[in-house]
Parts: structure tokens; C-alpha cells; sequence
């Protein structure tokens, strides 16, 4: 399955990727979501899924299903948007809350055994050469904490230059 997150309404992902193949799930900025509120619940109550009921609660399981995840975001100061953010955190439930060490560092463990390929589309007038540095620097730790390769991350002055150019 294909995930695609993105942080602006889905009419407006209709334009970017008009040919969405049957098996995608497409998360999107329709409604409110609620934060992440750090009670492990995710990890102790009900593994593997946020005790939030809403639709954003079966992120681990939806990057279970994942072989490729696509995320377009608004760079904010080389980091994901708030939204994409926020889904991200309440995606903490894909992994196990014990610990390996990996390149020397801790990191938590796998909960399943998909490999997942990321594919990363920053946009914003005027990003910096730094900010395109430090969202570089934050995928990759991404990366790492979900235990996924990097396809590719671009950046883009708006919306509508990405247009063609999602995988």
C-alpha cells in the first residue's frame, strides 16, 4: 500500500495526483486531529494503536500496511509542518517501546517486519539552503526511527510545482 500524508485538503490532492492507484490511503488536513498526549497508551493499553478514537488513531497499523510512504509538507523552518508532525507522533505505535542499538544509537524496535520507502516533498516560498539542510538531517532520523529507506526528498516553491512530480 501506498500512505500518503499530506498537511492541505484532500480536493486540493486531487489536483496533485489525479491517478491514485486503489490500494493508497490518503491522510489529509479535512478535520481535527487531536494531539498526541504522551500516555503510552499506544505501547501499554492498546498495542500497536492510539488510545485516541479518532481517524488518525490507526497510523501504526496503516504503516504496517505501507510500502512506500509519501509525505508533503510545508517546510517549516526545515521541519514538517504541524499537521505532518502531529500525525507522525501519533504514529509512535508502529514501533515497540523497547530499545536496540543501532549506528551506536538507541532507537526503538521494530513491531512488524514491512520495509517501508520514503519519499519526502517539502514546499514554501523561500527555503533556505539550511532549512533544506535540517529537513534533509530530519528524514534520515526518521528514517532510522521507523527503520525505512529514503527514496527522495524534494523541495518545491508552492503546490502546484509539484504537480507531475509525486511518485
Amino acid at each position: 500500500m501506498k500512505l500518503f500524508i499530506c498537511d492541505f485538503e484532500s480536493k486540493y490532492f486531487q489536483r496533485l495526483i489525479p491517478d491514485l492507484p486503489d490500494e493508497a490511503k490518503v491522510i489529509s488536513y479535512d478535520e481535527t486531529i487531536h494531539h498526541c498526549i504522551g500516555c503510552f497508551g499506544c505501547w501499554l493499553k492498546t498495542p500497536g494503536s492510539c488510545i485516541i478514537r479518532d481517524n488518525y488513531g490507526d497510523m501504526g497499523e496503516y504503516l504496517s500496511r505501507s510500502e512506500e510512504l509519501i509525505i508533503i509538507s510545508r517546510c517549516c523552518y526545515g521541519g514538517f509542518s504541524p499537521f505532518v508532525k502531529n500525525i507522525l507522533d501519533r504514529s509512535i505505535s508502529y514501533v515497540h517501546p523497547y530499545f536496540i542499538i543501532k549506528n551506536g544509537e538507541m532507537h526503538h524496535r521494530r513491531r512488524y517486519k514491512n520495509i517501508i520507502n520514503i519519499h519526502v516533498y517539502f514546499y514554501g516560498e523561500n527555503i533556505t539552503e539550511k532549512e533544506k539542510l535540517t529537513a534533509q538531517k530530519l528524514v534520515k532520523a526518521n528514517s532510522v526511527n521507523l527503520d525505512c529507506n529514503i527514496g527522495r526528498v524534494s523541495f518545491f516553491q508552492s503546490i502546484e510545482e509539484m504537480e507531475g512530480q509525486i511518485i
